[in-house]
């Protein structure tokens, strides 16, 4: 709907009353950061965008194996912020990470493989 600012405050609300009863490494936090990431890439706020993600990243590596796909996901999402602020070389690392635990985990004819070919 648009409603980026209102979206941002109903996260920030969120996160906070996660940080509040959860463990810092909690996966919840992580889905919060990951939220909080996606307004402010489409806000166009990409530093922004990438703390988030970076921080979301931090969790699942805690809490996921390696190979997890909710962990390539983030790597997509990070790649996606490198490519709009024109780091191609890095884009391509992080994508590349996803791409790889995709076809590791995921059937070969997964939407989310076909994306990130």
């Amino acid at each position: 709907m648009g409603e980026y600012l209102e979206e941002i405050s109903f996260y920030d609300k969120a996160l906070h009353i996660r940080e509040e009863t959860l463990l810092e490494n909690h996966p919840l936090l992580a889905c919060s950061y990951n939220n909080i990431g996606l307004v402010n890439f489409a806000i166009g706020e990409f530093s922004k965008a990438l703390s988030f993600y970076e921080k979301a990243f931090h969790i699942q590596h805690q809490n996921l194996p390696g190979n997890h796909p909710d962990i390539a996901t983030t790597y997509g999402n990070i790649g996606v912020i490198y490519n709009c602020m024109s780091d191609y070389s890095k884009a391509l690392e992080f994508y590349e990470k996803a791409h790889q635990i995709y076809e590791k985990v995921l059937p070969s004819n997964h939407p989310y493989l076909a994306i990130s070919y």
